[in-house]
């Protein structure tokens, strides 16, 4: 199991995918708690999510861990796996309303930063932190 979770390609380019996805990540998830009100806990309760406090403070922390992870690229594949849960229920709990009331190119307007956060977080999943990579370096070792 764990040659998997850490099984990456030898890709230089992918160090670009996992900055843009790690740093989006952490950053956000700091916001969750600088920004509570507004990006946190008063965020989810104004979209309805239940347990808004405690939700707040669990996704935020999800986002600085896993973001962290990413950026060094340590247990990408795994670390990716509660991003792109994230960005599923991101994107249904704020992009449906916004589909109902504005239309399909209003929200695809509005949801290009969740689509480029899902994707890259599926490419991760798929191909693991690349070259420069804590991942890699276990992988050495182990050869």
């Amino acid at each position: 199991m764990k040659k998997q979770i850490i099984n990456t390609d030898n890709s230089k380019t992918t160090i670009l995918i996992r900055l843009m996805v790690g740093t989006v990540f952490l950053s956000e998830g700091i916001q969750k708690f600088l920004f509570a009100d507004k990006l946190g806990a008063g965020r989810f309760e104004k979209i309805g999510l239940p347990l808004p406090e405690i939700l707040g403070g669990f996704v935020g922390s999800f986002e600085i861990v896993c973001g962290i992870l990413i950026l060094i690229g340590l247990m990408t594949r795994l670390a990716s796996v509660p991003l792109i849960i994230i960005m599923l229920v991101a994107m249904g709990t704020t992009k449906s309303e916004v589909l109902a009331d504005k239309g399909f190119w209003e929200m695809m307007h509005e949801s290009r930063t969740d689509w480029a956060m899902l994707l890259g977080s599926i490419v991760l999943l798929i191909k693991g932190s690349g070259c420069w990579s804590v991942d890699k370096t276990f992988k050495k070792d182990e050869a």
